[in-house]
């Protein structure tokens, strides 16, 4: 299943936290009902295609909505179609190969 990884920034804010912004950007994520994970940086969601752009146009509206004079978004789109893959198997995949890594079975 396709995961995306969405980082929202929103610029000329009257303060320089932003923390309020993202937070409701995040409840927006949440609400969608779509799996994720929260990184320091961006959140990273699992779902269809077309799920995943509406989460991204909803989380894009979002500081406009609390009074961003502008936003950028970025939003990175990983999609395997050889094989079913999903957000919790790419991460234990990186985990355990490091553990492998660090005792030299993989190189």
């Amino acid at each position: 299943m396709p995961v995306a990884e969405i980082r929202v920034i929103p610029v000329g804010t009257k303060d320089p936290s932003i923390s309020s912004y993202i937070s409701a950007c995040y409840q927006v994520i949440k609400d969608s009902g779509l799996k994720h994970n929260v990184t320091a940086t961006a959140t990273v969601v699992e779902g269809d295609l077309p799920e995943l752009f509406e989460v991204v146009k909803k989380v894009h509206e979002v500081p406009f909505e609390r009074g961003a004079d502008r936003v950028v978004t970025s939003v990175s789109i990983d999609e395997r179609r050889d094989r079913e893959s999903d957000l919790e198997e790419m991460v234990t995949t990186v985990i355990e190969e490091s553990s492998e890594m660090a005792l030299g079975r993989r190189s």
